[in-house]
């Protein structure tokens, strides 16, 4: 597993994320180089929330993913494990429905959703794969999962110059922009020990998610993977 490789504990992943929520979307701007944008833009789409549906928004952050769900209607719930987030969430969305919670222990009924989304959080579930058998759980029958993570970049060449941004110049970068760069040095070497799109796709359908499939955006830097239940 990742976190394992990572020697990282639940509760140290916990308390960087706590102590990046206060610039953590400035920062993701940043080093995606505005790209975050169109990525969740692309999250929408692929979620195609309508009016009335309950969509959960796992590993929300500060709920900058969630607002676009309200705004097509949906009832979201932004979830996350960082209490510090929540708190930034909340001060900046207080209409959002916040909700604490671990991704291995959701703190909700089975089949309560009709839609589940995660951006950018798997990687940072103590346990992948038991993370996506519990959204599996609280996602009603027929409905739908959408992953978007990093992934690994198609073309040899660019993943040469991708993996090198990652190691040398993000954490610079960090240092002049995030409240806690320290974070995102584990931010790099969490992405380089991750999954293909190919393996991820694998553990989507091993957690009991049918018809998994995936989109490369920005070349395959991220990959958006798709399943029903």
């Amino acid at each position: 597993m990742v976190r394992a490789e990572l020697d990282k504990q639940p509760s140290d992943v916990r308390r960087m994320f706590d102590a990046v929520a206060r610039r953590y979307d400035l920062t993701n701007d940043v080093l995606s180089l505005g790209q975050d944008r169109q990525w969740r833009t692309a999250v929408l789409a692929a979620v195609d929330p309508r009016p009335g549906e309950r969509v959960l928004d796992l590993a929300a952050g500060t709920g900058t993913s969630s607002q676009p769900f309200v705004e097509r209607g949906a009832e979201v719930v932004p979830c996350d494990f960082s209490l510090g987030m929540l708190q930034v969430g909340k001060a900046a969305r207080p209409h959002l429905p916040f909700t604490a919670g671990d991704g291995t222990r959701l703190p909700f009924a089975d089949g309560t959703f009709d839609a589940v989304t995660i951006s950018f959080g798997l990687r940072n579930i103590v346990d992948p794969a038991a993370g996506l058998r519990e959204m599996l759980r609280v996602t009603r029958p027929g409905g739908r999962l959408v992953v978007c993570e990093f992934s690994h970049p198609t073309w040899a060449p660019f993943r040469t110059v991708y993996l090198e941004y990652l190691m040398r110049a993000l954490p610079p970068i960090a240092r002049a922009v995030s409240s806690s760069p320290d974070a995102y040095v584990y931010l790099a070497e969490s992405i380089r020990a991750w999954p293909d799109q190919a393996g991820l796709a694998a553990m989507v359908a091993g957690a009991g998610w049918q018809h998994p499939e995936w989109r490369n955006l920005s070349g395959g830097v991220v990959a958006l993977h798709r399943a029903v239940r």
